[in-house]
């Protein structure tokens, strides 16, 4: 498992259901590419989140082009894709890129 930024773990089709659909905590998922830059913009924005909000949500993120089942499964056509689940559901949403004082706004009601 490859670390991306710190706090942010990579997971993959094979370990989605046990990282993601079975954790007790909300996850947001960064759906990702190795080409895409808004996803390398938002990297330094999702470790800070993952580090202030350890306690109330997990960050992962997964390759689109190597994890193609998850990425099909969820309907997920652009990346950055950011999805937040919770109890194995996805619960919201979340296309493009963001400043974290504006993802953390949209963030709001799924960390309450």
């Amino acid at each position: 498992m490859r670390t991306y930024a710190e706090g942010v773990a990579e997971v993959t089709d094979a370990d989605f259901g046990t990282e993601v659909l079975a954790a007790e905590l909300p996850v947001l998922v960064k759906f990702t590419a190795e080409w895409c830059g808004p996803c390398r913009q938002l990297t330094p924005v999702l470790a800070a989140i993952a580090a202030e909000e350890a306690e109330r949500l997990r960050i992962v993120e997964i390759d689109v082009d190597r994890n193609p089942e998850t990425t099909v499964r969820f309907g997920v056509l652009a990346t950055p894709t950011l999805m937040v689940f919770r109890a194995g559901e996805p619960v919201k949403s979340i296309v493009g890129a963001r400043p974290k004082r504006r993802l953390l706004q949209d963030l709001e009601d799924v960390l309450a």
